[in-house]
């Protein structure tokens, strides 16, 4: 019997434990802002990389350039490109599948790399132009700022750093991507 109630009142600490970390850690970061709403025909086509607080893949990507293509069945087909570790290292291709979360503000996608995994995908700022972007992840975990030419003016990157600083990321990670193709529009 000693033992029945030993197991239950551990159960009851973890719990409470749990219960605590979890609010400990949703008072830390709060629900990330998104904007609230995107015409998702304007947001399809290509974007340059400007800066990102890079996932593994990225971490010495030159030239990157993430293209969207709204598909009939409602999802995007995605195309993500970048020279490895010098400008005119070796191009890396990849093709992951979008999945808009929320169609009424079609600010949260699901995208998918490896099935069934859906990596958390939310644009978090565009520009009435839809010229420029923020995207970030509910973790603060990676994030990109992106634009439809190869650079930003320096107080436009300082205002979308600044976005992100102010949504919990730690903006110490965020690295500008170089980019060294031909200005205009993204290919």
């Amino acid at each position: 019997m000693n033992c029945d109630r030993t197991i239950a009142s551990a159960r009851r600490i973890f719990a409470v434990f749990s219960l605590a970390m979890c609010a400990a850690c949703n008072a830390r970061n709060p629900p990330l802002e998104v904007v609230p709403h995107v015409e998702i025909k304007r947001f399809m086509g290509s974007w340059y990389v400007i800066a990102n607080i890079p996932t593994r893949l990225e971490r010495d990507a030159h030239n990157s350039v993430e293209s969207y293509q709204l598909l009939a069945d409602g999802t995007i087909a995605t195309t993500f490109a970048f020279n490895d570790g010098a400008p005119d290292g070796p191009r890396k291709t990849y093709h992951p599948r979008g999945f808009i979360l929320d169609r009424y503000s079609n600010a949260v996608w699901g995208m998918r790399f490896v099935w069934p995994i859906k990596a958390d995908y939310r644009i978090m700022y565009l520009d009435p132009d839809y010229t420029q972007t923020v995207i970030g992840r509910a973790a603060r975990d990676y994030a990109w700022i992106m634009a439809r030419t190869p650079q930003l003016p320096a107080a436009d990157y300082q205002r979308l750093r600044a976005l992100l600083a102010a949504q919990g990321y730690d903006v110490g990670g965020l690295r500008q991507v170089p980019q060294q193709l031909a200005a205009g529009p993204a290919p």
